[in-house]
């Protein structure tokens, strides 16, 4: 998921005296903010106001979304702050976002069923075809894929249950982020043709305006990752038992690519009966990239479903969270070089800091202090410190 946000000011010092000239409507803001809140002093700047009140820890939450709400529509974003024993309600003009058509996420969902159906097709030439797979060049291997068996076999055992993990996920996060108001995006599924094995890079949402408070950090954080896990499940035990009815035993070549179960997928495992030495089934891969995606994407760090959550618990405190990540994801590479491309895309695309929420002063209730140890708990039975190896 994708948090668009501008970054507020980071204290009142970066404020001149009220005489500036500013492109705020500050008489607007005096009346909106007044109605709710108890104000002492203002400052502003051309683009920036700040307002310094008196608050009512009891009624916060409830005025201060009832602020956020009405501000929204008139195009502005407050944010509450306490800094140096004063509480100070920061305002920004709204940005404003150019939407993408809804036709792009169409286009993008129907590319991605064709990539994955490609992929899921190249497996199953892969495990019906082995002996001749092993020595056929790649191009060969291609046109074999697309005839109408092995698309279909593709279509029906890979890209629709790796399509509804992913996409089931996504729709977490939209339906949480719509419960609380907030402008999001319908997801987009990311395409990528072979030889990636997945034809897919995953899909993304994008919430256009910052999270209110850390409730909603919270709740759109979790909604993905458990809404995923739940399809998860049911994918493992649909291809542990395809598995377990149609075994079909491993030509060894010596290059065979053996994939780390997590504690998950070892525990359904116990409940069928599979001979060793066995190719798995395309619709446990599914499952298993299925756990696989939960499992990163509840890392605590930055933007990440974690981060969120993370951050919703701890607050300023993440920060430590996620250098320990980074750490621990350094010494996993020792193990496993892929690791060593998801620290990249931490570090330099994703990022390792989180914007806090308008409203990081309300504190968190008992439900959603549950909901992050079950994040936590799916996160630890989901991941494989050593995903695959030779």
């Amino acid at each position: 998921m994708l948090l668009s946000a501008r970054k507020m000011p980071e204290n009142s010092d970066t404020f001149g005296t009220t005489s500036q000239p500013t492109t705020l409507d500050i008489e607007l803001l005096k009346k909106e903010i007044g109605q709710r809140f108890s104000f002492y002093d203002v400052k502003y700047n051309i683009k920036n106001a700040v307002f310094f009140c008196r608050l009512d820890e009891e009624t916060l939450e409830e005025k201060f979304d009832d602020l956020r709400r009405v501000l929204s529509d008139k195009g502005y974003i407050p944010m509450l702050r306490y800094e140096k024993g004063e509480h100070a309600i920061y305002v920004i003009k709204k940005p404003k976002i150019k939407k993408k058509p809804i036709w792009v996420n169409i286009l993008l969902l129907v590319a991605t069923v064709f990539t994955t159906t490609l992929a899921g097709a190249l497996q199953w030439v892969g495990i019906y075809e082995q002996a001749w797979a092993e020595k056929a060049s790649f191009p060969d291997i291609i046109i074999k894929s697309l005839e109408p068996s092995y698309l279909l076999d593709g279509l029906l055992f890979f890209s629709i249950p790796i399509l509804l993990i992913l996409g089931i996920h996504e729709m977490g996060h939209y339906y949480a982020s719509k419960k609380h108001n907030l402008d999001t995006s319908l997801p987009y599924f990311i395409p990528v043709p072979p030889p990636f094995i997945l034809g897919t890079f995953g899909a993304l949402i994008s919430t256009r305006e910052p999270m209110p408070n850390r409730k909603t950090l919270l709740d759109v954080g979790v909604a993905g990752p458990i809404s995923g896990f739940l399809v998860t499940i049911l994918v493992l035990i649909f291809g542990l038992y395809l598995m377990q009815e149609n075994p079909i035993e491993i030509i060894p070549t010596g290059n065979e690519i053996t994939v780390m179960y997590p504690l998950v997928v070892q525990g359904l495992s116990n409940l069928f009966t599979i001979p060793p030495d066995t190719i798995m089934h395309p619709t446990l891969f599914a499952g298993w990239v299925g756990c696989f995606i939960t499992a990163l994407n509840l890392l605590p760090i930055g933007q990440l479903d974690g981060g969120h959550v993370v951050k919703a618990l701890l607050k300023d405190n993440h920060k430590y969270v996620g250098w320990a990540v980074i750490f621990a994801v350094i010494a996993l590479s020792m193990f496993y070089t892929g690791w060593l491309l998801f620290l990249f895309i931490i570090l330099f695309l994703i990022g390792t800091q989180h914007q806090p929420p308008l409203n990081e002063l309300s504190p968190l209730d008992n439900k959603r202090k549950i909901l992050g140890i079950i994040a936590l708990i799916i996160f630890i039975i989901c991941f494989a410190p050593i995903p695959m190896y030779v």
